[in-house]
């Protein structure tokens, strides 16, 4: 596959990578640092439950809503400025979220957060594609390493300043602080250009009627899900089924983050040894097996552990399928993104509901032997999958 850039964005090929490491870690400082706020919105506008359900989903719409057009921006504009400008929104629109004076402006400020954010999550990883071809080796693993990072350091951060009684305002205005100081840092070494397209006249349908593109789309969806499972429902598990103090319960799904940012970060070492087939195929079958422990045992040490054996088994397994996407030699990256991510995010936002649903009608446990299989699958696929980059 050729990758053409001009001559400014191939002089520090070093920098571009710690550049857009940088900005992956923005991504997930960014996110991240929302969570610990919701209480106190919820607090401060007095919403039932219903209603912030109905808020958050207003996240989730956003970047939906603009992830199919991010293609036509990277075409129009560049790397760098759209990045600039999706964290110029997210560190704006994060403070004002405190200070929303209805439920109709804060459904529109989430609205416009997810949006930036989706149309983020698609550029980093699209810019992500370029500097890992030009690289020669994986990167796409370490990259994503420093977003789960960025997401400990961004939900851990602000945990740690509300708990020393700073007004969350004030929180919410030193991760701003932060994410602009950083994206402004990692601006001048971000592409300027993007890589010629080969077919710029198609858009996410078309991508999805591309086979390969199709196949990564559907497993995006199947994993987005199952790691929308561990973010909605590990604690509820760990306390329901495996009798954890309820207080206690939510380690499970901090011990899981910590194990996906571990894999993340050699990941790409591990790819580059023994290539990405292996790491998809090993990576699908230790997060079966960890899964199916989980399911089986009665001792919480032993459930935990296996916790930590699903986030190192999944960890790799999304950067590999953006990189497959976006390596296919019909495609442009900018197209191929877009879809696969977007066929994503319908999994991470329908996951909990069908879970839901599941769950109530044949039991939690019942209902993650479903994601047995799915993992299964994904390692009986990345043979095929993977040979057509």
């Amino acid at each position: 596959m050729t990758i053409n850039l001009s001559d400014r964005d191939v002089v520090t090929p070093l920098r571009q990578q710690r550049a857009t490491r940088m900005i992956f870690f923005v991504a997930g400082l960014g996110m991240a640092s929302w969570a610990p706020l919701i209480p106190f919105v919820k607090n401060r506008l007095n919403a039932d439950d219903a209603t912030l359900g109905l808020l958050l989903f207003c996240i989730a719409a956003g970047a939906m809503l603009m992830m199919p057009f991010t293609g036509r921006l990277i075409a129009r504009f560049s790397y760098r400025l759209i990045i600039l400008c999706c964290c110029i929104a997210l560190a704006l629109i994060l403070p004002l979220l405190l200070i929303g004076t209805s439920l109709g402006v804060l459904a529109v400020l989430l609205l416009c957060f997810g949006a930036a954010n989706g149309i983020l999550d698609v550029t980093m990883n699209a810019q992500a594609i370029v500097v890992e071809q030009a690289s020669g080796e994986a990167r796409m693993s370490g990259f994503h390493g420093f977003y789960s990072l960025g997401s400990i350091a961004g939900a851990g951060g602000v945990s740690m300043l509300l708990g020393a009684n700073l007004p969350p305002i004030m929180a919410a205005a030193l991760v701003a602080a932060g994410v602009l100081l950083l994206a402004l840092m990692a601006f001048p070494q971000l592409l300027r250009r993007r890589h010629a397209h080969r077919a710029p006249q198609q858009g996410v349908l078309q991508a999805l009627c591309h086979r390969v593109v199709l196949i990564v789309a559907v497993l995006c969806f199947f994993i987005f899900l199952i790691e929308g499972a561990m973010l909605d429902w590990s604690a509820i598990f760990m306390a329901t089924e495996r009798g954890m103090a309820l207080h206690h319960a939510g380690f499970g799904f901090a011990i899981y983050s910590i194990a996906v940012a571990i894999g993340r970060l050699y990941g790409d070492r591990i790819i580059n040894r023994i290539g990405g087939t292996k790491v998809l195929t090993g990576g699908g079958l230790l997060a079966a097996g960890a899964l199916s422990v989980l399911l089986v045992s009665t001792s919480v040490p032993l459930a935990l552990g296996a916790i930590f054996f699903i986030g190192l088994g999944l960890a790799n397994i999304i950067p590999l399928l953006f990189t497959t996407a976006g390596n296919q030699p019909e495609l442009s990256a900018d197209v191929a993104i877009p879809a696969v991510t977007l066929v994503g995010y319908s999994g991470l936002l329908a996951g909990p509901a069908l879970i839901g649903f599941s769950a109530h009608w044949v039991g939690l446990s019942a209902t993650f032997v479903a994601g047995v299989f799915i993992l299964l699958a994904v390692a009986l696929s990345a043979r095929q999958v993977m040979a057509r980059q």
